[in-house]
C-alpha cells in the first residue's frame, strides 16, 4: 500500500461515525498496526494477524475493507472455509457499508465489475478460478478468515501481486508438514484472552476437568485422534456416565454445549441425557439448513438448553447466552481446543464466567484456555511447540484421580483416600511378587474407606458404588504398569474388579468393621 495510508488511522474515529460501527481503542491499535506493516512491504507481502476468539477479527477486517477501498482502486477479496462464515462475513461488511457480493455455487457473475469487494468459500472460489469465471486482475487486498486452515494456500497462486492478509486466533498451521510461515512474512499478535477478560470483552472459563485413560484412542493420518477409536472410548457405558456425573456436578441447569468426535457418540449423548429428562437436541452436518436453524433458535431461546454436536458449531457460530462448554472429546489441535472453549466466551448480560468441562484431558495437554502462549515463537518454531506437548502416556502418568467433592464428603472419615498404583506396582516387582497383588492392596484399601465410613454392610456398599471414577482410574493405571491396556481387556477388568470388591465387603465386613471402630457394627 502506498504512503496514502499514513493518514488512513487518523480518519477512522471519524469515519466510522459515518458506518455507524464503533470500534473498540485495541481494534483501533490492530488496523493502525495492519496497515502500517503493509507501508513499505512490496505488493505480494503476506501478513498474518492473531486475535483470540470474540475479539472482533470480522469487524477489524470489515473496517481495513472500507478504508482500504476509499484510498485504492483496486478490489477487495474475502476469503473463508465455509458458506456459513461467507455470509457472516459479508453481513458485517454490509454494515460497514462495504457493497459486496458473495460467490456461491449459484452466484450470477455476468454483474461480478459492479462490486469492488467479494466474498468466497475457499472451494467454490477455486473452481471459479479454474474456469476463468472470475476477473480478479484487479484485486489489491486478498483477506483469509481462518487462516491456519491450508485449504487457501492453492489459491495462492492466483494472487501474486495481492497483499494477503490472513487472520486467525491460533497461528498454527492445521497441517504440519505445512507451517504457516512457508505462506506468511510476519505475524502480529493482538490483545490476549486474559487482556479481553480483564476489560469485560470477554467472559473467564472456570474449567473442571476430568481425568481419562486415553491410550486406547488412535492418532490419524490428520495428526488428530480417528473417530472410530473416540467413539469406542466415548460411548462405553462408563464414559456416558462420567459425562452425565460432571454434568449435573458443575453444569445443571446451565445453557450447554456438547462437542463429540463422531456422530454416532452425540447420538449417543443425546438418548442418555433424553431418557434423565433433560432439554437436549442434537446437531450434525447431516441436518439440512432449515432443521439446523430450527434447532438452534430452540437452543438460543431454551433456558438450561443442551446442545450436543460434532465439528459443526467450532467456527461461525456465536450463542452469547452459553453457559457451559463440555469438552466430550479429546484433541491434539491446539486450534480446536480454543476454538470449542472459544464458543462459551461471549459476554452476555451480567455473564462474566462460564464453565468448561474437559473430559479429554485437553487442559493437561495444553494448558489454561487464555494462557499466555507465545504465539510469535509457535509461530515460527511450530514443530518445536508440538514435540514439546505431552504423549497421552506422559501425560496420563503424573494425572492423579479427583474425586468429586460431592463424593469426598462422604469419606470424610478416612485419612487416606487415594491409593497409588504405581507404589504398589514397584514394590511388587522388587519383592518378585505377582502383580495380581497390587488388585489386592486396592481392593482391601477401598473396603477400608467404605467401612470407616459405614454403620453397616449395606451403607459400606452403596458408598463402594461412590467409587467407580476412583476404581476406574486405578484400574487404568494398573493396566499401564502391565502394558495391558487395549480398551475391552479394561472394561473387563474395572467391571470386575468392583465384583470383586463387593463380595469382599460382604464377607469381611463384620471383621474389618470391628477392627476399624473397636465395636461390633449394628445389626
Amino acid at each position: 500500500m502506498q504512503n496514502q495510508i499514513l493518514s488512513m488511522s487518523n480518519t477512522i474515529e471519524k469515519e466510522e461515525r459515518k458506518s455507524g460501527k464503533a470500534l473498540y481503542n485495541y481494534q483501533k491499535g490492530a488496523i493502525d498496526k495492519i496497515f502500517k506493516s503493509f507501508e513499505n512491504a512490496p505488493e505480494d507481502y503476506h501478513l498474518l494477524y492473531q486475535l483470540p476468539t470474540g475479539g472482533g477479527k470480522t469487524v477489524i477486517f470489515s473496517e481495513i475493507v472500507r478504508q482500504y477501498l476509499k484510498h485504492h482502486k483496486k478490489r477487495v477479496l474475502v476469503m473463508t472455509h465455509r458458506i456459513e462464515l461467507s455470509k457472516q462475513t459479508s453481513t458485517m461488511l454490509t454494515e460497514f457499508n462495504v457493497v459486496n457480493k458473495v460467490i456461491d455455487s449459484k452466484a450470477d457473475l455476468s454483474d461480478q465489475h459492479e462490486y469492488s469487494c467479494f466474498v468466497a468459500m475457499v472451494e467454490t472460489l477455486n473452481n471459479r478460478l479454474n474456469d476463468n469465471k472470475l476477473d480478479i486482475s484487479d484485486i489489491g487486498l486478498v483477506i483469509i478468515d481462518e487462516a491456519h486452515n491450508n485449504s487457501f494456500t492453492k489459491l495462492f497462486k492466483f494472487f501474486e501481486k495481492s497483499f494477503i492478509l490472513g487472520v486467525t486466533a491460533t497461528p498454527l498451521s492445521s497441517n504440519i508438514d505445512m507451517p504457516m510461515t512457508q505462506n506468511y512474512d510476519e505475524l502480529i499478535v493482538g490483545e490476549t484472552i486474559n487482556s479481553l477478560i480483564e476489560n469485560n470483552f470477554l467472559a473467564k472459563a472456570e474449567t473442571y476437568s476430568y481425568n481419562v485413560g486415553l491410550t486406547s484412542l488412535v492418532v490419524g493420518t490428520n495428526g488428530d485422534y480417528t473417530v472410530k477409536s473416540s467413539e469406542d472410548l466415548y460411548t462405553n457405558e462408563h464414559m456416558l456416565g462420567k459425562l452425565m456425573q460432571s454434568y449435573e456436578e458443575r453444569s445443571k441447569n446451565k445453557k450447554t454445549l456438547i462437542f463429540n468426535n463422531g456422530i454416532n457418540t452425540s447420538l449417543y449423548v443425546y438418548d442418555v441425557f433424553k431418557a434423565a429428562g433433560y432439554p437436549i437436541a442434537h446437531l450434525d452436518n447431516t441436518h439440512s439448513k432449515k432443521e439446523r436453524a430450527e434447532i438452534l433458535e430452540w437452543f438460543r431461546k431454551t433456558p438450561g438448553a443442551i446442545l450436543t454436536s460434532v465439528s459443526i458449531l467450532t467456527t461461525g457460530f456465536d450463542e452469547p447466552s452459553i453457559e457451559s462448554i463440555i469438552l466430550n472429546r479429546a484433541t491434539k489441535s491446539l486450534t480446536l481446543y480454543y476454538q470449542m472453549i472459544g464458543r462459551g466466551s461471549r459476554v452476555y448480560k451480567d455473564k462474566k464466567t462460564f464453565t468448561v468441562i474437559d473430559l479429554g484431558n485437553n487442559f493437561y495437554r495444553f494448558g489454561p484456555w487464555g494462557d499466555d502462549l507465545d504465539w510469535q515463537k509457535i509461530f515460527r518454531s511450530p514443530q518445536y511447540y508440538l514435540d514439546n506437548l505431552l504423549n497421552d502416556d506422559e501425560l496420563e502418568s503424573n494425572l492423579s484421580y479427583q474425586m468429586p467433592h460431592e463424593t469426598l464428603a462422604k469419606f470424610k472419615n478416612s485419612k487416606q483416600i487415594d491409593f497409588s498404583v504405581k507404589a504398589s506396582y514397584k514394590n511388587a516387582l522388587k519383592q518378585g511378587l505377582s502383580t495380581k497383588i497390587v488388585l489386592e492392596e486396592a481392593r482391601e484399601h477401598h473396603a477400608k474407606i467404605c467401612i470407616e465410613n459405614s454403620e453397616d454392610v449395606y451403607d459400606a456398599l452403596t458408598l463402594a458404588g461412590e467409587l467407580n471414577g476412583a476404581i476406574d482410574f486405578c484400574i487404568n493405571a494398573y493396566s499401564k504398569c502391565i502394558c495391558k491396556n487395549t480398551n475391552n481387556f479394561v472394561l473387563w477388568l474395572q467391571e470386575d474388579y468392583k465384583k470383586k470388591l463387593r463380595t469382599y465387603i460382604r464377607s469381611n465386613f463384620d471383621e474389618l468393621f470391628f477392627k476399624i471402630h473397636g465395636r461390633e457394627p449394628e445389626n
